[in-house]
């Protein structure tokens, strides 16, 4: 009975946050983390950015040692700044586009209002290669993911604070609410079903993690792809678990996901990049 009690609990509030009445994006998050904060009362509102752990303490404890003695990302780190310190064929650097590198990883995503469109951390890095010449790095992995690994690590400690200024950013925050809580694909299943309504349960081996704080540690090392992936990666991953339609990366749908998904964590410390199962 308590934990059907639980499951209607957070079913209304679900309804609440996705419900058609206009709230602002301040009153979208005060709902969504009061959720958890009423759902999970021994976790504290810092933890979230460490996701799933959080809800298992054996789990969480090796977590904690493994980012504190061998986090298997660091050589992509190391990869990462010596991209960012190597100049382009044309003598310019990163720094050049994208200013002093601790301050680089909390200004995405962002809207921009001269070309009416989101602007996230790998795709500014894109752009900063092929203004200056150079190929773009392909999205999800490898050098891309060392890059703004290494752009993470230094914004550690640095808090989440997305902007919505204006009525067309606010478009763009309503497109990624939406795609957020529309169900899809042959399974029928939204990202909230199972990262708001089911968070903290398990699903074969996992459990799943908390939409609040889920944006914090990207990109990830993830256990399952032995290498650090982009936030787009995953999204892509989540999709393909559903069994529906796929988005490229830093295609409008997944940019204005990101958009919404990481404003809904505003408040909350950047600790990317971090190790998952």
């Amino acid at each position: 009975m308590k934990k059907l009690s639980v499951v209607l609990v957070t079913s209304a509030l679900l309804l609440a946050v996705a419900g058609t009445t206009y709230a602002t994006p301040e009153e979208d998050q005060a709902t969504l983390k009061g959720l958890f904060m009423k759902k999970f009362k021994d976790v504290e509102e810092s933890a979230y950015g460490d996701g799933a752990y959080v809800f298992r303490e054996d789990a969480y404890e090796q977590f904690k040692e493994i980012e504190a003695d061998f986090p298997p990302y660091e050589d992509q780190i190391t990869e990462g700044e010596e991209m960012w310190n190597t100049a382009f064929a044309n003598g310019k650097t990163y720094k050049d586009c994208l200013g002093e590198v601790d301050t680089v990883r909390a200004q995405y995503p962002k809207y921009d209002e001269e070309n009416d469109t989101i602007l996230t951390l790998e795709g500014q890095i894109n752009a900063c290669r092929t203004e200056n010449g150079e190929k773009p790095l392909k999205w999800k992995k490898g050098p891309m993911a060392s890059l703004s690994g290494y752009i993470a690590d230094q914004a550690e400690g640095q808090k989440i604070d997305v902007k919505i200024p204006n009525e067309k950013a606010e478009e763009w925050y309503e497109k990624g609410k939406n795609f957020f809580y529309a169900k899809r694909g042959q399974l029928n299943m939204s990202c909230a079903d199972c990262h708001v309504a089911y968070a903290g349960n398990r699903i074969r081996a996992e459990i799943l993690s908390p939409a609040f704080g889920q944006v914090t540690h990207f990109p990830t090392y993830r256990a399952k792809w032995g290498q650090l992936g982009t936030l787009h990666r995953r999204y892509g991953g989540c999709n393909q678990q559903v069994r529906a339609k796929d988005f490229k990366a830093q295609s409008d749908e997944f940019k204005a996901l990101e958009y919404f998904h990481t404003a809904m964590s505003n408040g909350l410390e950047w600790t990317g990049p971090a190790f998952r199962k």
